[in-house]
């Protein structure tokens, strides 16, 4: 009888090995061998755990540093932020804020596209990058009827893109927001007026996009472009920030 038992025990202990085993082979496929969760301190969560999010600040705009930061207006309730994929990529995440209180609050997203070469903090004409900074956004308008604009809307067919472009783009103009870039405030967003110069180049817009970089503006969908035509108040100085996430972060 006890022989029985021992071999019983055995048969248990090594039934239990062999779980075990299959269990320690699953955990290292695709985890970190402790059920996915690292402990506080471990690489890649210095002193804290992985699933602890960060301390943000409402007051301030997730991923616009200090010297941006400055720049907008302590009387602007609405900022447009364009975040670039990176210096040279024509991809970016065009993210809508709005300030209750003190707090910024996240509105909508969308996919976006900005200049085919990418950002510069120098932009002059015809170099294919947007320009980095913060610009107010004061007019608007395109070949399309008003949509319920609350800034100053003006409808042209003048601003049609020409038919000598790729048929992609032909409709890139029917909705433009312009950015307040080398441009006259209060005219409409085709005004060719260059304050700093022809060299520096200009008309500088929000408008629709056509799946692909721009010359230097920055373009989204048509539901995008309408829902912010229909939002940007100029009552709450709307601003927009852009650039790649390296430099807005600086």
């Amino acid at each position: 009888m006890q022989l029985n038992g021992v071999r019983r025990t055995t048969v248990v202990v090594t039934a239990l090995g062999t779980l075990l085993t299959t269990l320690s082979a699953l955990s290292g496929c695709g985890s970190a061998g402790d059920g996915g969760v690292r402990p506080a301190g471990a690489r890649g969560a210095p002193g804290r755990s992985a699933h602890r999010p960060a301390t943000v600040d409402p007051t301030r705009l997730p991923g616009v540093g200090d010297r941006l930061h400055r720049r907008i207006p302590a009387e602007s309730g609405q900022v447009v932020a364009v975040y670039g994929r990176g210096k040279d990529s024509a991809e970016a995440t065009v993210v809508l804020y709005t300030r209750h209180g003190s707090a910024w609050e996240r509105t909508r997203s969308w996919p976006a596209h900005n200049g085919k070469k990418g950002w510069t903090a120098d932009h002059h004409m015809g170099d294919n990058r947007s320009p980095v900074g913060v610009y107010t956004l004061s007019d608007a308008g395109g070949v399309l009827d008003d949509p319920g604009a609350r800034l100053p809307y003006t409808q042209d067919a003048s601003f049609a893109a020409p038919r000598t472009w790729a048929e992609s783009h032909w409709h890139d103009f029917d909705y433009v927001i312009a950015i307040d870039y080398n441009r006259v405030k209060g005219t409409p967003p085709n005004n060719p007026a260059r304050p700093e110069g022809e060299r520096k180049g200009g008309g500088i817009w929000l408008h629709m996009d056509h799946g692909s970089g721009t010359s230097a503006c920055v373009s989204l969908s048509r539901d995008a472009m309408e829902y912010l035509l229909r939002t940007l108040d100029p009552a709450r100085h709307p601003v927009i920030v852009m650039g790649d996430r390296a430099d807005l972060s600086a």
